[in-house]
């Protein structure tokens, strides 16, 4: 029941309860995203973005896609404490928003997020075929690579599957990677994707 009504809620945001939020709020917000340390402080980051409202298309995709973000790093967040919460309520959210980006932009980073966002998935315990998510997982590896090969994030999703393999050292190699393509593409312009290095503190 208290899975339904978050998922129903977090749907809602969508229509009820948006609101015109100005380019600067949106780029504070995605700096919001990489400050982030608590379930509060993500609560109220996917809040803002479930709620924002572009008159450009690719507001729209941005929105969901930070949305999603922002439940995927509460939910890595919980995993990694003694006592959480249900993680699959947080990771269905996750995987809502991101498919919704999805839907708007098929592109590297959404590929990416929802191959993450899917790893999580069987990382909790809520997969009903693990096999059928890995090979999705797999292919949007692949595409992601087509278009992004030196992506970060493309790396650590990569180190990921290399854990989950129990390859240990080609997983080092990759976070290594991973962090290598964040201090290269280290930039001052907001509008650059550059969360995940998050994921690497917390790998190590």
């Amino acid at each position: 029941m208290k899975k339904t009504l978050l998922i129903w809620f977090s749907v809602l945001g969508f229509c009820i309860n948006a609101q015109n939020l100005t380019e600067k709020d949106f780029q504070q917000s995605v700096s919001q995203v990489n400050t982030a340390k608590t379930d509060n402080d993500y609560d109220n980051v996917f809040k803002k973005f479930s709620a924002y409202t572009g008159t450009k298309p690719s507001d729209k995709w941005q929105a969901y896609y930070y949305a999603a973000v922002s439940m995927y790093l509460k939910t890595e967040s919980q995993s990694k404490k003694t006592v959480h919460q249900d993680l699959s309520e947080s990771n269905a959210v996750a995987r809502k928003f991101a498919n919704a980006a999805y839907s708007q932009q098929n592109n590297a980073e959404t590929n990416i997020l929802l191959g993450l966002i899917y790893l999580q998935k069987i990382e909790v315990d809520k997969s009903k075929d693990v096999q059928i998510d890995l090979e999705f997982v797999l292919k949007l590896i692949a595409k992601a690579e087509a278009t992004s090969p030196s992506n970060p994030r493309l790396a650590i999703l990569k180190a990921k599957m290399q854990e989950r393999s129990g390859n240990k050292e080609n997983a080092v190699k990759l976070f290594q990677q991973a962090l290598s393509g964040f201090e290269n593409n280290n930039s001052s312009n907001g509008s650059t994707l550059n969360w995940g290095r998050q994921l690497i503190q917390s790998s190590k």
